[in-house]
């Protein structure tokens, strides 16, 4: 089981390097790339599964902080969505929304390893 944990960390990890590593790849010229919708998603579907993971693996846990993440989480989702249909539709993506797709991702990421 410890196994299965590890592989969806590090999927989880795998999607918030998807957001983030674009986001900053864009820096000069911001937009919401499909991939980072794909990203999104990714971490997500595994935040999910690793929150059922942790009572199964009788760890402890910090609810408050994994609602927090989860919320963050889905807010990144939504966004990323409505830039990836701008995006595929030709249309300009606001740079506030690149940076909101991006600088969410990476709060999500600072509350993972920061928050104890």
């Amino acid at each position: 089981m410890n196994i299965l944990y590890n592989i969806v960390v590090f999927l989880h990890i795998v999607g918030a390097a998807m957001i983030v590593g674009i986001w900053i790849g864009q820096m000069k010229k911001p937009t919401v790339h499909p991939r980072q919708f794909d990203g999104a998603m990714t971490q997500l579907l595994t935040g999910v599964v690793l929150m059922g993971l942790i009572p199964a693996l009788d760890m402890d846990a910090n609810y408050a902080k994994l609602g927090i993440k989860l919320v963050i989480a889905v807010v990144v989702g939504v966004l990323a969505f409505i830039g990836r249909r701008k995006y595929k539709a030709g249309e300009a993506v606001s740079p506030g929304l690149a940076h909101a797709v991006g600088g969410l991702a990476l709060l999500n990421i600072a509350i993972a390893t920061i928050w104890n």
